[in-house]
């Protein structure tokens, strides 16, 4: 039996967090590992993006976890364990985490990504007006700039097709401008649609 039958058996077709039926997906624990039936769950697309960090986190999508905290399941209690610690400042989730209990087995795993320690906000690439920037997103610029290292000028309104963002600065993406690749900061962009 391939996993995904194994986890829609377990599953019962239901989100394992939630009990939605629609738009779910396997979500298997990082760090990465091979996805196995102990550490993926069938969850809702909505929850796993959260989980991914590829959409803002909000609180009210996870205010379920006091009640599936307790699973018997220990992939369940490591993501319960993780968004605790990331929601944290919410009322709600300090009270459950308090009294939330894990084996050391289990606590050193849900441990293991870091995770806890961060904040519950995400960052992403964004323009100079707010709008998020992905892989390959034309954009173009709001100001003429100069490119150091090189005789090239970046005019105002220049196109900058394909970008790709900078993964370790938010304020960055890297784009080609006469066939030279450049490293441009966000606030001097404006994604085109």
């Amino acid at each position: 039996m391939k996993l995904d039958e194994q986890l829609w058996a377990r599953a019962g077709g239901k989100c394992e967090l939630t009990g939605a039926t629609t738009e779910l997906t396997s979500y298997t624990l990082p760090p990465e590992t091979p996805s196995q039936l102990d550490n993926t769950l069938l969850i809702s697309e909505r929850l796993a993006n959260q989980l991914k960090k590829t959409e803002q986190l909000n609180p009210e999508d996870w205010k379920f976890l006091p009640n599936v905290m307790w699973s018997e399941h220990p992939a369940i209690q490591i993501v319960s364990w993780r968004m605790l610690n990331r929601l944290k400042n919410e009322g709600w989730a300090s009270e459950a985490l308090d009294i939330l209990y894990l084996d050391d087995e289990t606590l050193a795993e849900a441990k293991k990504t870091g995770d806890h320690e961060n904040e519950g906000y995400v960052s992403f690439h964004e323009d100079s007006i707010g709008q998020r920037l992905f892989e390959g997103d034309t954009v173009v610029l709001t100001k003429t700039l100069d490119v150091k290292g090189s005789s090239l000028k970046a005019s105002l309104g220049t196109v900058v097709k394909n970008i790709r963002l900078v993964a370790d600065n938010i304020e960055q993406i890297e784009g080609k401008i006469e066939g030279q690749t450049i490293v441009i900061l966000t606030k001097y962009l404006r994604k085109q649609n």
